[in-house]
Protein backbone atom coordinates (compact mmCIF):
# COMPACT_ATOMS: atom_id res chain seq x y z
CA UNK A 1 0.00 0.00 0.00
CA UNK A 2 1.34 3.43 -0.92
CA UNK A 3 2.32 5.71 1.88
CA UNK A 4 1.60 9.42 1.80
CA UNK A 5 3.07 12.33 3.66
CA UNK A 6 0.78 14.27 5.94
CA UNK A 7 2.28 17.60 4.92
CA UNK A 8 -0.14 20.49 4.55
CA UNK A 9 -0.22 22.49 1.33
CA UNK A 10 1.76 25.27 2.97
CA UNK A 11 4.35 22.81 4.25
CA UNK A 12 4.72 21.43 0.73
CA UNK A 13 5.18 24.98 -0.57
CA UNK A 14 7.92 25.54 2.00
CA UNK A 15 9.62 22.26 1.08
CA UNK A 16 9.53 23.04 -2.65
CA UNK A 17 10.90 26.56 -2.19
CA UNK A 18 13.63 25.31 0.14
CA UNK A 19 14.81 22.77 -2.45
CA UNK A 20 15.02 25.52 -5.06
CA UNK A 21 16.97 27.82 -2.75
CA UNK A 22 19.51 25.08 -1.94
CA UNK A 23 19.88 24.10 -5.59
CA UNK A 24 20.41 27.67 -6.75
CA UNK A 25 22.48 29.22 -3.97
CA UNK A 26 23.63 26.43 -1.63
CA UNK A 27 22.66 25.34 1.85
CA UNK A 28 24.09 28.50 3.44
CA UNK A 29 21.32 30.52 1.80
CA UNK A 30 18.56 28.34 3.20
CA UNK A 31 17.28 30.60 5.94
CA UNK A 32 13.83 31.23 7.31
CA UNK A 33 14.19 34.82 6.08
CA UNK A 34 14.93 33.76 2.49
CA UNK A 35 12.14 31.19 2.54
CA UNK A 36 9.64 33.79 3.74
CA UNK A 37 10.77 36.23 1.04
CA UNK A 38 10.42 33.62 -1.67
CA UNK A 39 6.93 32.68 -0.54
CA UNK A 40 5.83 36.22 0.23
CA UNK A 41 4.81 35.38 3.79
CA UNK A 42 6.14 36.42 7.19
CA UNK A 43 8.85 34.56 9.09
CA UNK A 44 6.47 33.76 11.98
CA UNK A 45 4.20 32.13 9.40
CA UNK A 46 7.05 29.76 8.46
CA UNK A 47 7.60 28.86 12.11
CA UNK A 48 3.95 27.89 12.43
CA UNK A 49 4.65 25.06 10.01
CA UNK A 50 8.25 24.11 10.84
CA UNK A 51 10.13 24.77 14.08
CA UNK A 52 13.51 25.20 12.39
CA UNK A 53 15.55 24.93 9.20
CA UNK A 54 16.59 21.46 10.34
CA UNK A 55 12.97 20.36 10.43
CA UNK A 56 12.53 21.61 6.85
CA UNK A 57 15.56 19.60 5.69
CA UNK A 58 14.23 16.50 7.46
CA UNK A 59 10.89 17.02 5.73
CA UNK A 60 12.58 17.24 2.32
CA UNK A 61 14.29 13.91 2.95
CA UNK A 62 11.17 12.27 4.35
CA UNK A 63 9.14 13.37 1.35
CA UNK A 64 11.72 11.88 -1.03
CA UNK A 65 11.94 8.64 0.95
CA UNK A 66 8.18 8.14 0.87
CA UNK A 67 8.11 8.81 -2.87
CA UNK A 68 10.81 6.18 -3.28
CA UNK A 69 8.87 3.65 -1.20
CA UNK A 70 5.75 4.35 -3.25
CA UNK A 71 7.78 3.78 -6.42
CA UNK A 72 9.10 0.47 -5.07
CA UNK A 73 5.58 -0.66 -4.15
CA UNK A 74 4.40 0.20 -7.66
CA UNK A 75 7.29 -1.61 -9.34
CA UNK A 76 6.75 -4.74 -7.27
CA UNK A 77 3.12 -4.82 -8.33
CA UNK A 78 3.95 -4.78 -12.06
CA UNK A 79 4.68 -8.50 -12.28
CA UNK A 80 7.93 -7.99 -14.15
CA UNK A 81 11.15 -10.00 -13.93
CA UNK A 82 13.85 -8.96 -11.49
CA UNK A 83 15.98 -7.32 -14.20
CA UNK A 84 12.95 -5.51 -15.63
CA UNK A 85 12.13 -4.18 -12.15
CA UNK A 86 15.67 -2.86 -11.76
CA UNK A 87 15.32 -1.13 -15.13
CA UNK A 88 12.01 0.47 -14.14
CA UNK A 89 13.49 1.75 -10.88
CA UNK A 90 16.60 3.00 -12.70
CA UNK A 91 14.53 5.15 -15.04
CA UNK A 92 12.02 6.23 -12.41
CA UNK A 93 14.91 7.94 -10.61
CA UNK A 94 15.96 9.70 -13.81
CA UNK A 95 12.42 10.93 -14.47
CA UNK A 96 12.10 12.22 -10.91
CA UNK A 97 15.28 14.27 -11.24
CA UNK A 98 14.46 15.50 -14.77
CA UNK A 99 11.07 16.69 -13.50
CA UNK A 100 12.68 18.28 -10.45
CA UNK A 101 16.38 19.02 -11.10
CA UNK A 102 16.72 20.95 -7.86
CA UNK A 103 15.98 17.78 -5.91
CA UNK A 104 19.16 16.13 -7.21
CA UNK A 105 21.22 19.00 -5.81
CA UNK A 106 19.78 18.32 -2.37
CA UNK A 107 19.74 14.51 -2.28
CA UNK A 108 23.28 14.15 -3.65
CA UNK A 109 24.93 16.93 -1.63
CA UNK A 110 26.58 15.22 1.32
CA UNK A 111 27.89 18.50 2.72
CA UNK A 112 24.32 19.46 3.58
CA UNK A 113 23.91 16.53 5.95
CA UNK A 114 27.32 15.60 7.27
CA UNK A 115 27.19 17.90 10.29
CA UNK A 116 23.89 16.70 11.75
CA UNK A 117 23.28 13.15 12.91
CA UNK A 118 19.52 13.25 12.32
CA UNK A 119 19.97 14.32 8.71
CA UNK A 120 22.74 11.78 8.21
CA UNK A 121 20.51 8.99 9.55
CA UNK A 122 17.70 9.94 7.19
CA UNK A 123 20.04 10.02 4.18
CA UNK A 124 21.45 6.64 5.24
CA UNK A 125 17.94 5.18 5.49
CA UNK A 126 17.11 6.42 1.97
CA UNK A 127 20.26 4.83 0.59
CA UNK A 128 19.52 1.59 2.46
CA UNK A 129 15.97 1.46 1.11
CA UNK A 130 17.19 1.74 -2.45
CA UNK A 131 20.11 -0.64 -2.02
CA UNK A 132 18.05 -3.28 -0.20
CA UNK A 133 15.51 -3.30 -3.02
CA UNK A 134 18.11 -3.56 -5.78
CA UNK A 135 20.03 -6.22 -3.85
CA UNK A 136 16.91 -8.33 -3.37
CA UNK A 137 16.17 -8.14 -7.10
CA UNK A 138 19.72 -9.16 -7.97
CA UNK A 139 19.49 -12.12 -5.59
CA UNK A 140 16.22 -13.13 -7.21
CA UNK A 141 17.79 -12.78 -10.65
CA UNK A 142 20.74 -14.94 -9.62
CA UNK A 143 18.40 -17.63 -8.34
CA UNK A 144 16.51 -17.67 -11.65
CA UNK A 145 19.78 -17.51 -13.66
CA UNK A 146 18.89 -14.14 -15.21
CA UNK A 147 21.74 -12.40 -13.40
CA UNK A 148 25.33 -13.62 -13.24
CA UNK A 149 26.20 -15.25 -9.93
CA UNK A 150 29.99 -15.05 -10.12
CA UNK A 151 29.88 -11.52 -8.67
CA UNK A 152 28.37 -11.04 -5.17
CA UNK A 153 24.93 -9.44 -5.20
CA UNK A 154 26.11 -6.68 -2.82
CA UNK A 155 28.78 -5.60 -5.28
CA UNK A 156 26.44 -5.65 -8.27
CA UNK A 157 23.96 -3.45 -6.42
CA UNK A 158 26.74 -0.98 -5.55
CA UNK A 159 27.83 -0.89 -9.19
CA UNK A 160 24.29 -0.15 -10.37
CA UNK A 161 23.50 2.49 -7.75
CA UNK A 162 26.97 4.02 -7.99
CA UNK A 163 26.60 4.41 -11.75
CA UNK A 164 23.19 6.01 -11.31
CA UNK A 165 24.48 8.42 -8.69
CA UNK A 166 27.52 9.37 -10.78
CA UNK A 167 25.59 10.14 -13.96
CA UNK A 168 23.00 12.22 -12.06
CA UNK A 169 25.79 14.14 -10.30
CA UNK A 170 27.56 14.77 -13.61
CA UNK A 171 24.27 15.95 -15.12
CA UNK A 172 23.66 18.29 -12.19
CA UNK A 173 27.19 19.72 -12.23
CA UNK A 174 26.89 20.34 -15.99
CA UNK A 175 23.82 22.46 -15.22
CA UNK A 176 21.60 19.79 -16.86
CA UNK A 177 23.46 20.29 -20.16
CA UNK A 178 22.70 16.81 -21.51
CA UNK A 179 19.67 14.56 -21.83
CA UNK A 180 19.76 12.56 -18.60
CA UNK A 181 17.20 9.99 -19.69
CA UNK A 182 18.97 9.36 -23.01
CA UNK A 183 22.36 8.97 -21.33
CA UNK A 184 20.74 6.82 -18.68
CA UNK A 185 19.37 4.54 -21.38
CA UNK A 186 22.85 4.09 -22.84
CA UNK A 187 24.25 3.42 -19.38
CA UNK A 188 21.58 0.83 -18.66
CA UNK A 189 22.44 -1.06 -21.85
CA UNK A 190 26.02 -1.37 -20.60
CA UNK A 191 24.89 -2.40 -17.12
CA UNK A 192 22.74 -5.18 -18.59
CA UNK A 193 25.79 -6.54 -20.40
CA UNK A 194 27.59 -6.56 -17.07
CA UNK A 195 24.91 -8.23 -14.97
CA UNK A 196 23.64 -10.87 -17.41
CA UNK A 197 25.35 -14.27 -17.15
CA UNK A 198 28.48 -14.72 -19.22
CA UNK A 199 27.67 -16.17 -22.67
CA UNK A 200 24.02 -15.37 -22.11
CA UNK A 201 21.77 -15.02 -25.17
CA UNK A 202 19.24 -12.91 -23.25
CA UNK A 203 20.43 -9.60 -24.74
Amino acid sequence: MNKVTNFTKRQKDIIDVSIKIIAKNGIQHLTIKNISKSLGISEPAIYRHFESKLDILLAILLDFKIKMQNSIDHIQALGKTSVEQIEVMFFSHFREFVNNPALAAVIFSEEIFQNDKRLARQVKSIMKLSQDFITSLIQEGQQTHMVRDDIPHEQLSLIILGALRLIVTRWRLSDTAFDLEKEGHNLWKSIKKLIYPVNSNIL
